[in-house]
């Protein structure tokens, strides 16, 4: 079971509770009408799927239900950081990976 830290409640809490909503960070056009149609289908449809370090988007849903971000290992499935939206993750590549040992926000157990 995976324990997740809930940067607006406070508390760590079981993996049950959350729900995963996809890619963290994406930028939306700043006039949809003037995209082509590329461009949006782009922007609606495409994530990236990296084999890693991944920003992630995550729901609290059977607490306070706010949403926040999550940095996690895809390999591993270790969550190395959970952070409100608007802030800045502390970890964007496989070299800050090392320092997981004391900053790491979530545990499996």
């Amino acid at each position: 079971m995976l324990h997740i830290f809930c940067p607006h409640c406070g508390e760590l809490r079981s993996e049950e509770e959350f729900h995963a909503s996809g890619q963290a960070h994406i930028p939306r056009p700043l006039d949809p009408n003037a995209c082509t149609d590329e461009e949006w289908g782009d922007y609606m449809f495409f994530r990236d799927n990296p084999r890693g370090l991944h920003h992630e988007l995550w729901d609290h849903v059977a607490g306070c239900r706010q949403y926040f971000n999550v940095t996690r290992d895809t390999v591993t499935y270790e969550i190395l950081e959970t952070y409100k939206i608007g802030t800045k993750p502390q970890f964007t590549d496989k070299a800050d990976s090392a320092k997981t040992a004391t900053t790491a926000l979530g545990e499996k157990v």
